[in-house]
């Protein structure tokens, strides 16, 4: 026969001596750290959607104070030169033959500041295209004026700009008459001296005419110095550039079937690596 055991009273404590705290609401605790939790989370995203979240205009100023010194370091120019020049020319083209409906702006150019020498060991040579110093401010060390380069394709590495009937192309060097073709005075860009100008060893300069690049005479027009002047663009290849034109932003240098023209260019461009070029020893 079981049994009958007594149930204990409710009213009493348990055998420990251990009774229920009934004076507030089982996870309070839990609750408070939980919200806790919640509040520094929305302070952190607040926090940093504020400082990625800064307005263009900030950007851009804070771009202004870099040199072409300042692009090398993130893969971008591999030339700067020691004296300023004067701004680019204000005057906008009036049209291009082929040009996009878009108008073309130019942006005012950062300052230059004095830099090592560029890659190579080749001794550079003055040329009589480069822009004249500003008269507003002194030059602290006169560097060289131009330098002896020739533009060798990231994707055809034995291949080279050369000039050929007015036209410039990519093509393997050949007898001393291609390579003195092949070889350039990278000098100050003729509309804004921050970026590059590329004369040829007669006096022409490379410029853009019909998005297709050419060897010309300067005509002294602000057309002519504009489509002459190429500036660095970041490329994300170990010592190569990106050569963007002046007055079309938005377009940049490329190699299509060997011959060198003026393309769009932007994140949605294919074949990116014929728009890349590294600036090497003239061969000539």
């Amino acid at each position: 026969m079981p049994r009958i055991k007594s149930r204990p009273s409710q009213d009493e404590p348990w055998e420990n001596g251990w009774a229920p705290d009934s004076s507030r609401a089982p996870g309070t605790r839990r609750l408070w750290l939980a919200g806790g939790l919640a509040v520094a989370t929305i302070v952190t995203c607040v926090t940093a959607i504020a400082l990625n979240d800064r307005p263009v205009d900030q950007k851009s100023n804070a771009r202004q104070g870099q040199t072409l010194a300042d692009d090398k370091t993130e893969g971008g120019g591999l030339i700067s030169f020691a004296t300023p020049s004067a701004g680019a020319s204000s005057a906008t083209p009036d049209h291009e033959s082929g040009s996009p409906s878009a108008s073309p702006s130019t942006s005012a150019s950062p300052s230059v500041s004095s830099s090592p020498e560029p890659q190579g060991s080749s001794s550079p040579h003055a040329s009589a295209g480069a822009s004249a110093p500003s008269p507003t401010k002194k030059p602290a060390d006169p560097g060289p004026a131009a330098y002896r380069r020739s533009v060798e394709a990231v994707n055809y590495p034995d291949r080279y700009w050369h000039v050929s009937g007015g036209l410039v192309k990519l093509d393997a060097p050949r007898g001393s008459e291609s390579r003195e073709d092949s070889t350039f005075d990278v000098v100050r860009g003729l509309a804004d001296g921050s970026c590059y100008s590329f004369a040829t060893h007669d006096g022409d300069y490379l410029r853009h005419r019909d998005f297709v690049l050419r060897a010309e005479r300067n005509d002294g027009s602000a057309l002519f110095k504009q489509d002459a002047t190429f500036c660095p663009g970041y490329s994300g290849y170990s010592g190569a550039v990106l050569l963007q034109s002046v007055n079309y932003p938005n377009y940049a240098l490329r190699h299509k079937n060997f011959q060198l023209r003026l393309d769009p260019y932007g994140y949605n461009t294919s074949n990116r690596q014929d728009f890349m070029f590294r600036l090497v020893d003239g061969l000539g």
